[in-house]
């Protein structure tokens, strides 16, 4: 079973139960196994000082707050990422908002007033090209002589890597699933994050021409979520039916058959289901890339082509 985690967003409220914890610190996006090698090094500190396990991050991620204007980035919403956290056997999530007085604090000020002061943490882990303080002046050294100061300790954990023949001694990073993810690589996207890539959301209205032409799609808006390379997908879907992961066809793109020029879009038509799904919370998990999206010269040839890409998709999900 998994624990029950709690977040906790005011330092000046902490309960007791939620100081002296070991924690793991870092922004986590997509909690990969590179970022679940960290935690469980932070487990198992945890275990041996016999402490709960907790984990700090930044919300906003910090490249919003200095790069406002960039494009999506995120490879998990915030609900998911607790969720991958609470499955990694986290107790506390201490989600530090990343704003200009944050940035401010000098690395020194950043573990003495916060690691240690607010959280008192009795240990700390951190990924090797772990970053911090004003100007990124703070290194995982200054993290681990700091701490020693205080009389607590600090681990740094080792770069993790791949160990296969597709992927070699790729190192497990955020920017790699980046990379593969923009390839249409969804497969290499799963071996670095340990799961297949998903963007969670709401249903929302569009234009139900699908249902016209046989195919009625499920629409999402990408929100935050990066967006892998536009194009067609077999995908897995799960929130229809509870417990249910049921396979699909995805679209994602900006529908040039429609004329383009469209905010990108995913449109998932569920096989074999029939029901009503506007404002149900999906997750739709990309399991293969089947084709560019492409513009067609009427919805009859969109039609056919639709009908094709979810033969294949029936055949790679069965």
């Amino acid at each position: 079973m998994i624990p029950a985690l709690r977040l906790h967003r005011d330092l000046d409220r902490l309960p007791p139960a939620a100081r002296g914890t070991v924690a793991a610190i870092g922004n986590f996006d997509g909690v990969h196994l590179g970022h679940r090698a960290v935690i469980a090094a932070a487990a198992e500190a945890a275990a041996r000082q016999g402490a709960a396990l907790s984990v700090v991050t930044f919300e906003p991620h910090p490249r919003r707050f200095f790069q406002p204007e960039a494009p999506p980035f995120r490879l998990a919403s915030v609900r998911r990422k607790l969720e991958l956290l609470a499955e990694c056997g986290v107790a506390h999530v201490f989600a530090l908002r990343f704003n200009a007085a944050l940035a401010a604090h000098s690395a020194d000020a950043f573990v003495d007033e916060i690691l240690l002061g607010r959280l008192d943490l009795a240990a700390i882990v951190a990924g090797w090209d772990f970053a911090f303080g004003r100007g990124r002046g703070g290194t995982s050294a200054t993290l681990v002589a700091r701490m020693a100061q205080a009389g607590r300790s600090a681990a740094i954990v080792a770069a993790a890597k791949a160990d296969d023949a597709a992927d070699g001694a790729a190192i497990y990073s955020s920017t790699a699933v980046r990379t593969a993810l923009a390839a249409g690589d969804p497969q290499r996207a799963a071996r670095l994050l340990g799961r297949p890539y998903a963007i969670d959301g709401h249903v929302r209205a569009g234009a139900k021409r699908g249902r016209t032409i046989g195919f009625p799609t499920a629409n999402l808006g990408l929100g935050a979520h990066v967006p892998p390379a536009f194009g067609v997908y077999a995908v897995r879907v799960e929130g229809a039916v509870p417990g249910q992961k049921i396979a699909g066809v995805a679209n994602l793109g900006v529908r040039p058959t429609l004329g383009g020029g469209l905010a990108p879009q995913l449109e998932a038509h569920l096989f074999d289901f029939a029901g009503n799904l506007y404002g149900r919370r999906l997750r739709v998990a990309f399991a293969a890339f089947l084709r560019p999206e492409r513009k067609f010269a009427d919805f009859a040839a969109l039609k056919d082509q639709i009908a094709r890409d979810a033969e294949a998709a029936r055949k790679i999900l069965a």
